[in-house]
């Protein structure tokens, strides 16, 4: 979807994520990749210009995101899905492979943008890498 067919809250979250220096990945309403920010991209090996918007069935796993133990995890499962899902924040750790292999533990929490009780507009994930 162009820019200009976005709600204006993506629109602007957009452009509030890319003046900061915390990683963030911003997704529509069907959980359709539509921006992540530098920092997110030292974080997962990719800058967005490679990427560009994805379905959510395709970023979910392209960093082969997995548990502690290395089971995969659906997407579902990831904090982005659970809080379009649910409408509520959602938080996790779980361990992605960049593209040149190395694998990081990230914390991530997700928050929805809930215009009014009836009309979702998308959500955004802020996260970090998990040294412990």
């Amino acid at each position: 979807m162009p820019t200009s067919q976005k709600p204006i809250e993506l629109i602007l979250m957009r452009q509030l994520a890319s003046s900061l220096v915390t990683p963030v990945f911003l997704v529509d309403v069907a959980g359709t990749l539509i921006f992540y920010n530098e920092p997110a991209e030292e974080l997962l090996g990719l800058r967005f210009d490679e990427t560009g918007e994805m379905p959510a069935g395709e970023w979910a796993t392209r960093w082969e995101p997995t548990a502690g133990d290395g089971t995969p995890l659906p997407p579902e499962a990831l904090p982005l899905m659970m809080a379009i899902a649910q409408r509520r924040p959602a938080h996790g750790t779980f361990w992605i492979r960049r593209h040149d292999g190395g694998r990081r533990r990230i914390q991530v929490t997700a928050i929805p943008f809930v215009a009014t009780p009836d009309r979702l507009l998308g959500a955004a994930a802020v996260f970090c890498e998990d040294d412990g």
